[in-house]
């Protein structure tokens, strides 16, 4: 009976973090921190890493506040593609590429990540499987991928594209941001100087206006009466502000209200555009990514449509993967959503024809990044004069208002 018993007890033994020093054949001390399930398990690995233990001590136990901003962000990701890419291309075991990328890893986050994932591997999981339970740090894109670097044995290639595809995706993300940022910033000045005027500067003029016992000018007499009702009703403005953005993000998180909102977005005047040109970059280097990776085309639409980022970019995706597995080809239900401009479904349609799709989505992806860097540039040298116009317009002209009574009287005395 006793037995089962223990048997129990063993398989319920948990892994802790050990921190541990070493050293090299050639004296070199190393430190780092291994998951194991005791300091034997610690020694062991370390010896078969030709190391030779010096110190093994239980991690103290820490509380990880969650990062700001969300954990591990889309840099991290990078660096450690990055850095994995390069120790699986030098030949060193996928184990223990895990083990010193998550004992140098900063993010205690992301280092709790990849140890588990490392735990996950030596007990007989594929990397792919491993990555695959922590959907909020490593997206099905990236699962794909190194699910087929390593049925063909091509995993650091794989790495070394899902590296390079991340790095353009990431500037690409921070071109749409720059271009997003910058007009908002100057908008809340602009905001924040007028209702600064308007609450505090404008009431000390309106005393002084009054204790002169005449008529103000029409302007001086429309600043007046509006900083009036901005104090009067402050409050009830704030609150329909923020009521208004509650709305908006309650229709966005609805799924029909999302397809609406992602519609009027790519239909907007002045960004529009960009996102359009966005779209279409993001879908080609995916989906040229993942067929370049032997990734079947059925299969890497699926994962195309799940990170285009816009719900009508996403239906149109599934609808040209539906025909694709009715047999069709993939041009002429991409003409049919009418998302994408012809000249890129023209692009794709011959590469399908010459056998050279994932080179052709390549290339148009490269083209629809210079064409986003130049709509960013145009977009913000269109904006940023007119915030300037406004925002000096709105200075101007409240000293314009502000100053008319007293050149009136000034004009009087003469």
């Amino acid at each position: 009976m006793a037995a089962p018993a223990l048997q129990k007890t063993s398989s319920a033994k948990k892994t802790t973090q050990w921190l541990w020093e070493a050293k090299s054949k050639g004296g070199e001390v190393k430190k780092g921190e291994m998951e194991a399930f005791d300091a034997e398990a610690v020694n062991a690995r370390l010896k078969s890493l030709g190391l030779n233990p010096v110190k093994v001590k239980k991690k103290p136990y820490e509380i990880n506040l969650p990062a700001f901003g969300g954990g591990v962000t889309g840099k991290d990701i990078l660096i450690f593609t990055r850095q994995f890419a390069t120790m699986i291309d030098a030949g060193l075991p996928l184990v223990q590429c895990l083990d010193i990328l998550g004992s140098q890893m900063d993010n205690p986050i992301f280092r709790k990540v990849l140890f588990q994932i490392k735990a996950k591997v030596e007990q007989g999981s594929t990397f792919a499987d491993a990555l695959k339970e922590h959907p909020k740090v490593f997206d099905e894109l990236f699962v794909q991928l190194c699910a087929a670097g390593e049925v063909g044995g091509i995993l650091d290639t794989i790495l070394n594209r899902l590296a390079a595809y991340r790095e353009k995706a990431e500037k690409l993300k921070r071109k749409v941001k720059g271009a997003m940022i910058y007009p908002a910033i100057v908008l809340v000045v602009a905001i924040g100087v007028t209702a600064l005027l308007l609450l505090k500067v404008t009431p000390v003029f309106a005393k002084m206006f009054g204790d002169f016992g005449s008529a103000l000018p029409g302007p001086t007499q429309f600043v007046v009466d509006l900083s009036e009702w901005l104090q009067n009703w402050i409050l009830h403005l704030l609150a329909s502000i923020a009521a208004f953005f509650f709305t908006i993000v309650t229709i966005y998180r609805n799924p029909k209200g999302r397809k609406v909102m992602d519609k009027i977005m790519l239909k907007a005047p002045l960004f529009g555009p960009v996102l359009r040109k966005v779209a279409v970059a993001r879908f080609t280097r995916t989906l040229g990514t993942m067929i370049s990776s032997g990734v079947p085309i059925l299969d890497a639409l699926d994962v195309t449509a799940k990170t285009a980022g816009n719900r009508t970019v996403e239906e149109a995706i599934y609808y040209v993967r539906g025909k694709i597995a009715e047999g069709k080809n993939i041009a002429g239900p991409l003409s049919d959503t009418n998302v994408f401009p012809s000249m890129v479904v023209q692009m794709i349609g011959v590469g399908e024809a010459t056998g050279a799709m994932d080179a052709m989505l390549n290339k148009i992806a490269d083209f629809y990044d210079d064409e986003v860097d130049t709509a960013v540039a145009g977009l913000t040298a269109m904006i940023e004069p007119i915030m300037m116009v406004f925002l000096g317009g709105v200075v101007g002209g409240f000293l314009i208002a502000m100053y008319l009574p007293i050149f009136s009287i000034a004009g009087a005395i003469k």
